[in-house]
């Protein structure tokens, strides 16, 4: 049974952790990596997966998704493995549905791959 895709997201490069995350964050989590987004930035953190969305043609109006590492049942990783063709992507099966994420050709798959599993498979604290 094939599940739709309730979002997609594009990670284009690994970013600096941006300065203003660390309000969205709860006592005791810890952001581990970012990457630019088309409008924004995509932060993994101790506990979840946090993508900001600038909308609107100023930016201004900011949509934030929250995916708690919880809620991820199973995702796959996937890459043409050819020296010269550079599209990547990362599916995640969620409690809330399908998601897809592509990467950029400056984004290594198997970092996501590896900040993924760790999150989702490490011991809980």
């Amino acid at each position: 049974m094939e599940m739709s895709t309730i979002t997609e997201w594009m990670f284009t490069e690994e970013i600096p952790i941006p300065d203003d995350i660390h309000s969205l964050l709860i006592e005791g989590e810890q952001p581990y990596a970012a990457f630019k987004t088309f409008r924004d930035s995509a932060v993994f953190t101790s506990k979840r997966l946090i993508v900001r969305d600038a909308q609107g043609i100023s930016g201004k109006k900011v949509e934030i998704y929250s995916l708690p590492y919880s809620a991820i049942s199973m995702w796959s990783s996937e890459n043409a493995g050819k020296m010269f063709d550079f599209t990547a992507e990362v599916e995640l099966w969620t409690r809330a549905g399908h998601i897809k994420i592509k990467l950029g050709r400056d984004v290594d798959v198997r970092r996501i791959d590896s900040l993924i599993a760790h999150a989702v498979l490490a011991p809980r604290e």
